[in-house]
């Protein structure tokens, strides 16, 4: 999965030093440099940088990574504030910027400022690590972002720029997140430029996602929002470009480096501090823009340099809310802290839930405290629960706004507890499930429509049935909400080819026309690719749109001279839409053929007639029906021609067409490449053994005793006959002649309750005895028993020497004979012509 990189394009609570309940202090006086092309960072007072120099400028005892395309490591601008950095792509390269991306980001950082040249970055002095993790394009695997960001923490960086991004969730990401976080490294990263979701890794709860804004304060409408976005800083840049040069730029690319740059100012008053305290710290201190609190556009509000490096941190930037008209907005999907100042202090918080779902909350208390949580949705419905730190809980909510109130259980405790919240969202699941499988499948009903869809668990595939009644035409289109989603549409019609549509890459749409459907069940597949197989927050739309209009697509078949050419075992359609109306068909068989024409679904009321001509146009027959028509027929090689017509017109359903053919061998139709083939023809040839009526053989059937006694009557030219009674066979009976005759040769006899059994089964074993009686052979022959699964007790085992030793039988390969097993048609034939040779 490749990176879009211009997104422009411990100890908890260990020490609170430092942190007050306390108001806000103001500066009145601003610092500037001497840059003389300082005058095109318009973006420095947008974020009131020059207010905050008068304060600090600088930072240069904390590391400041830049996971990127590199530097320009001999731009003059940013030489004095490089350290040693890495080259992911190619160890034995240093971390030289060959594409410009990471050398605007370093500009915006850490440009040397008063320093009569170029422009100032937010830092006039920092340590800036170049780690080259991306293309020359700007293209990379999460691999290498994943490796920049541990080398970053592994190498003494606190803060981490990640002007990059993707959309999907990744859970080699997701842990290094929790690495760079177990290790006090701040991660900040770009939301994304598309006017979308959030991206990864800014989508990730405990990294500062910076979105972009414009001059007017306003949120760029490129810049990616949604419940992850933290604060935005100005969407247009003045910063350094390779070649000492330097350039305009614009994006969250360019917004994520300004956020980065004031933590690190804001680390320098309060080295104490930890990374998730100047997390909190920069959403204190952002100017809020639109409605008051967070919002899903421009998170806190717009970074503020200023007051990020002047004002206190506050163990609970959201005080006062102690009720409900005090809530506080909070995203549902990151890390904050707050704190209760004994067991007596609630704090009301809402958030809106962009869809039906579930919101977990997982607490994490400086003392070993309980939290009761009240909890109410948008509907009005109410629960509580007590949340055990480090256990997260389940709250169901509806699509809108949701009050939450939280304090301690124990309403006695006397003693502040800070605490850390840390918020998911899992979307709904959707109405249609069961349907991960296609026998699973949900059936819609058969019209056009519009459902919405979610991907609620890992590998989600949504499996939908749609029966065509009637023939017409099918369009399928499925769209995503958010870019999260790479959608690919997968449609077959049951027992027939398949198509999978993925035209498209994140956020885009997915879509198949089929101009001709006909009667039968459609099932429609929707997916994530692969990689983006977790659940995801968005819903996706799926239009089937369905026209039954009727029209036949053989036309203009008239004529024999326009007879539609079909293919042998495909179903072709037609309507007889005009009182003279004929279709014409025509086939082509290359060998004799057992051939069956089939034509069905006639409509109610009429009654079609269906003629075969053979290549000269000479009929071969003509035959006629109301429901359908079924006729068999043997015909030589050659071109084929039917004519189809109907005793009136319709237009509102389609006939079924269909030709099949199976290749003769022998006048059979199922022998060809089976084992016993040779051995049937062979027999057939000399008239011993004959098939069924529809030409076939069946091979693999069980043979019956009547079958078997004709055949060897016929094999050994049974004449004489014996005077027979038995209970279940009449003289009436096809083989009652050929039982009669092998009665007088000892070959056959009934059962002892005078039965004869004709239509039952023969064993091997029987089969064996039957052949050896035909032959004369008693069985008497002594010696070692022919095979493992018979002994010297079995009935048959004499006879089974002799006729192993005669080379008329053999057994598995397992040395086993399977006596007691059923024999078939093919069997039979194959010891037969063995013996007859």
């Amino acid at each position: 999965m490749k990176l879009l990189h211009c997104i422009i394009g411990v100890a908890l609570f260990t020490s609170f030093s430092g942190i007050i309940h306390g108001e806000e202090q103001a500066v009145t006086i601003a610092a500037s440099g001497d840059d003389p092309l300082a005058v095109k960072q318009s973006y420095l007072k947008q974020i009131h940088a020059e207010e905050a120099w008068d304060t600090v400028k600088e930072n240069n005892t904390i590391t400041i990574a830049i996971v990127d395309t590199g530097v320009d490591l001999k731009h003059p601008d940013l030489v004095s504030n490089l350290v040693p950095g890495v080259n992911l792509i190619n160890s034995k390269r240093t971390p030289q910027d060959d594409n410009g991306h990471g050398t605007n980001v370093a500009g915006v950082v850490a440009a040397a400022g008063n320093n009569d040249m170029g422009i100032t970055g937010i830092l006039w002095k920092a340590q800036i690590m170049p780690i080259k993790a991306l293309e020359s394009d700007g293209s990379g695997g999460e691999a290498k972002l994943a490796e920049g960001i541990r080398y970053a923490v592994d190498h003494g960086a606190k803060i981490v720029v990640l002007s990059l991004g993707l959309n999907k969730y990744s859970t080699l990401m997701s842990e290094t997140v929790k690495y760079a976080e177990e290790h006090d490294v701040l991660l900040v990263a770009a939301t994304g430029n598309e006017g979308n979701s959030v991206k990864y890794p800014a989508a990730y709860a405990t990294v500062l996602a910076v979105g972009g804004m414009t001059a007017d304060r306003v949120a760029d409408a490129r810049s990616n929002k949604g419940m992850e976005i933290d604060l935005v800083a100005p969407w247009d840049v003045f910063t350094t470009a390779l070649g000492g040069s330097y350039e305009y730029k614009d994006g969250t690319s360019m917004a994520a480096p300004q956020a980065a740059a004031v933590a690190a100012l804001a680390w320098s008053r309060h080295p104490e501090l930890k990374a998730y305290q100047i997390r909190q710290l920069l959403r204190q201190t952002a100017d809020n823009l639109g409605s008051p609190g967070w919002n899903a556009s421009t998170g806190y509000g717009l970074l503020r340099a200023d007051r990020a490096v002047s004002e206190a941190p506050l163990l609970d930037m959201y005080e006062p809310n102690n009720r409900k008209d005090q809530a506080k907005s909070i995203s549902i999907s990151k890390m904050l802290t707050a704190s209760f100042s004994d067991g007596s202090d609630p704090d009301w918080f809402y958030f809106d839930a962009p869809y039906d779902g579930t919101v977990q909350l997982t607490f994490d208390l400086a003392a070993d405290q309980q939290v009761a949580v009240q909890h109410t949705d948008a509907t009005g419905a109410f629960t509580s629960v007590t949340a055990v730190p480090g256990t997260p809980i389940d709250l169901k909510v509806n699509k809108g706004r949701s009050y939450v109130l939280l304090q301690l259980a124990n309403r006695n405790w006397k003693q502040e507890v800070p605490y850390k919240l840390t918020t998911a969202f899992q979307i709904y699941r959707d109405q249609f499930e069961d349907n991960d499988r296609q026998f699973k499948a949900y059936v819609l009903p058969s019209k056009s429509q519009s459902l919405t869809g979610t991907f609620h668990q890992n590998e989600d595939q949504d499996w939908f049935e749609f029966p065509v009644e009637q023939s017409g035409s099918l369009s399928i289109e499925v769209s995503a909400d958010t870019a999260r989603m790479d959608l690919v549409l997968f449609v077959q019609k049951q027992g027939e080819k398949a198509y999978t549509v993925d035209e498209n890459e994140d956020g885009g749409s997915e879509s198949l026309s089929l101009p001709q459907v006909f009667p039968g069940n459609y099932y429609i597949r929707v997916t994530n690719v692969k990689d983006y197989a977790f659940p995801i927050a968005g819903e996706y739309t799926l239009k089937i749109n369905y026209d039954v209009k009727q029209m036949d697509p053989n036309e203009p078949n008239n004529r024999s001279y326009q007879a539609t050419t079909v293919s042998l075992g495909t179903a072709y359609y037609g309507l007889i839409d005009k009182v003279d109306d004929l279709d014409w068909f025509q086939f082509k068989l290359d060998e004799e053929s057992m051939t069956q024409i089939e034509l069905t679904d006639i409509p109610d009321g009429s009654t079609m007639f269906l003629s075969l001509f053979d290549g000269a146009l000479k009929p071969v027959y003509n035959t006629d029906g109301t429901l359908e028509i079924r006729a068999a027929q043997r015909l030589s090689a050659g071109t084929y021609y039917v004519k189809l017509s109907a005793n009136q017109p319709f237009d509102r359903s389609l006939y079924q067409f269909i030709v099949n053919a199976k290749p003769l061998t022998g006048g059979f139709s199922d022998i060809r490449g089976h084992w016993a083939q040779d051995a049937i023809l062979s027999m057939s040839a000399k008239q011993i053994v004959n098939g069924y009526d529809n030409y076939t053989f069946r091979p693999d059937q069980t043979i019956t005793r009547a079958e078997a006694t004709a055949i060897l009557g016929r094999a050994f030219q049974l004449t004489q006959s014996k005077t027979i009674a038995y209970t279940d066979l009449t003289t009436k009976h096809w083989a009652y002649d050929w039982i009669a005759r092998a009665a007088g040769r000892g070959i056959i006899d009934g059962y002892p309750d005078r039965s004869f059994a004709p239509d039952q089964p023969i064993s091997r074993m029987e089969m064996t005895s039957m052949m050896a009686r035909s032959m004369n052979i008693t069985g008497n022959q002594r010696g070692a028993v022919p095979f493992t699964d018979v002994d010297d007790q079995y009935w048959g085992v004499g006879i089974l020497r002799q006729m192993k030793a005669g080379g008329w039988i053999g057994g598995y390969a397992n040395g086993s004979f399977r006596p007691d097993q059923q024999a078939t048609r093919a069997e039979f034939i194959t010891m037969l012509t063995q013996i007859l040779r």
